[in-house]
């Protein structure tokens, strides 16, 4: 998977929106990041997911995937190697994060994102 193809997933969710924090950019539902690109490296993205959802992913792709560093890694914040995913494969875990961050509303009018 290439940059490009992640930002177009994340794109793809209802109502998000891109911006950008600490130099990455990043990907808002509601005003709240729920994906981001080029963290920790340009070779990467992440995903703002719970301790739970991580647990699932990590067991799903641990040849892609791992905790973020530090306490963002304790919280369910997880990287995944671009490289190492296809779309068919995160889409999935983009829409996972998405869900954790959009409106109740929203979620009850995108089950299928």
């Amino acid at each position: 998977m290439t940059p490009k193809e992640f930002r177009k997933i994340a794109l793809s969710m209802p109502e998000a929106a891109e911006s950008s924090h600490a130099g990455h950019p990043d990907f808002r539902v509601n005003g709240k990041v729920f994906a981001t690109l080029g963290y920790p490296n340009d070779d990467c993205g992440a995903l703002m997911l719970t301790p739970e959802e991580q647990a699932k992913l990590l067991r799903a792709m641990p040849e892609a995937c791992s905790p973020a560093s530090g306490a963002w890694g304790r919280g369910g914040s997880t990287v995944v190697r671009l490289a190492a995913v296809d779309a068919k494969t995160l889409r999935p875990a983009i829409a996972m994060a998405w869900h954790g961050k959009a409106p109740k509303r929203l979620q009850a009018e995108n089950e299928e994102a």
